[in-house]
C-alpha cells in the first residue's frame, strides 16, 4: 500500500489479463471433436460400397470392434457423403445393350395441317440401330387401323421379341391380341412415364426440331412425302450420338482427308439440312 498506488495495481491486472488471453489465443487448442483421418473416411466409404444394406448402427458396430473411437452420428454423416456405386448402372447398360436388338417401340405423334386439321403419324422404331421400321399417317386412328399397320410392319414372322408402347386408348385389347399373334411380347409403360419409352420420344423430338417445326403440312399426301424424305435423311445422313456418331444405316467414314480436300454440300429436305462429302 506504501510502494504502489491502487491505479497501478489495476493497470497490472489489466495487463496480465491481456497477456493471459493473448497466450490462450496463440496456443490454438482444438475445440470440439477430434477430426477423423483420411484412412478412416476411406474405410467408411469402402464398407458402404461393400455392404449397401447396412445402416449407421451396424457400420458403427463394426468400426467399434476394430477399435476406432468414433460416434454413430459421425458415421452417419460420412455415410451420406460416400461416392455412389456406379456398378448397378453399368450392369443395366450392358443388359440393355445385349438385348436391344430384340426390342422395338411404337407410338403416335400429331402434325397440324394448313386447314387447322390434325394428322396422326404412327411409327415403329427399333432399339438396336434406331431404325424406323414403319411409318404411316391417318386422320382418324383406330385400333383396327393400328393392327393393320402392325401386320404390314412385321410380315413373315419378323416381329421383335418385345414391343413397347404407352397406354394410349387406341392401343386397346385388339392391338394387344395382334401383337401377341405376331409373336411379340407387349410391354405397356406406366401412366405419365414418357421416359420409359425414351427411344420413341427422342425420335419424335428430333423429327419436330429437324422438320415439322419448319414446314406447314398441306394434307396427308404432303406429310407422307416429307416423312419419307426425313426418314431417308435420318437413316443415311444424320449422325446419332447413341450410335457412336454413326448413322442408323451405317455411313462410311472418309480416309486420308487433308486440309486442302474439297468438300461438296448436298441439300437434304429442301435445304433444311445438308450432307457433306468429299468432292470427286
Amino acid at each position: 500500500m506504501i510502494l504502489v498506488q491502487p491505479e497501478t495495481v489495476v493497470r497490472w491486472h489489466r495487463a496480465g489479463f491481456k497477456l493471459y488471453w493473448k497466450w490462450i489465443s496463440r496456443k490454438r487448442v482444438p475445440v470440439g471433436r477430434k477430426p477423423i483421418g483420411k484412412e478412416l473416411r476411406a474405410l467408411i466409404f469402402r464398407m458402404v460400397a461393400e455392404n449397401p444394406t447396412w445402416g449407421a448402427p451396424r457400420l458403427h458396430g463394426e468400426l467399434k470392434m476394430l477399435g476406432f473411437e468414433i460416434s454413430e452420428r459421425t458415421v452417419l454423416r460420412w455415410m451420406r457423403k460416400a461416392p455412389k456405386n456406379t456398378e448397378p448402372a453399368k450392369r443395366w447398360a450392358a443388359f440393355l445393350s445385349n438385348h436391344r436388338e430384340a426390342i422395338a417401340t411404337m407410338d403416335f405423334f400429331t402434325a397440324p395441317t394448313l386447314t387447322f386439321g390434325v394428322l396422326y403419324c404412327f411409327f415403329v422404331i427399333a432399339h438396336g440401330r434406331r431404325r424406323i421400321l414403319y411409318c404411316d399417317m391417318t386422320r382418324h386412328p383406330t385400333s383396327g387401323w393400328v393392327s393393320q399397320q402392325l401386320r404390314e410392319a412385321f410380315p413373315y414372322d419378323s416381329a421383335p421379341r418385345y414391343l413397347i408402347f404407352d397406354r394410349d386408348a387406341t392401343f386397346n385389347t385388339e392391338v394387344l391380341d395382334t401383337v401377341k399373334c405376331l409373336g411379340a411380347k407387349p410391354i405397356r409403360t406406366p401412366f405419365k412415364s414418357p421416359w420409359q419409352n425414351g427411344v420413341a420420344e427422342r425420335w419424335v423430338g428430333s423429327c419436330r426440331r429437324d422438320l415439322l417445326d419448319h414446314v406447314i403440312v398441306f394434307n396427308e399426301r404432303h406429310l407422307k412425302r416429307l416423312m419419307n424424305e426425313y426418314i431417308r435423311y435420318y437413316h443415311e445422313d444424320r449422325t446419332h450420338l447413341g450410335l457412336g456418331k454413326q448413322t442408323p444405316a451405317g455411313r462410311e467414314e472418309a480416309e486420308n482427308t487433308s486440309a486442302s480436300s474439297k468438300v461438296a454440300s448436298i441439300l437434304r429436305l429442301g435445304g433444311l439440312h445438308h450432307r457433306y462429302d468429299l468432292a470427286a
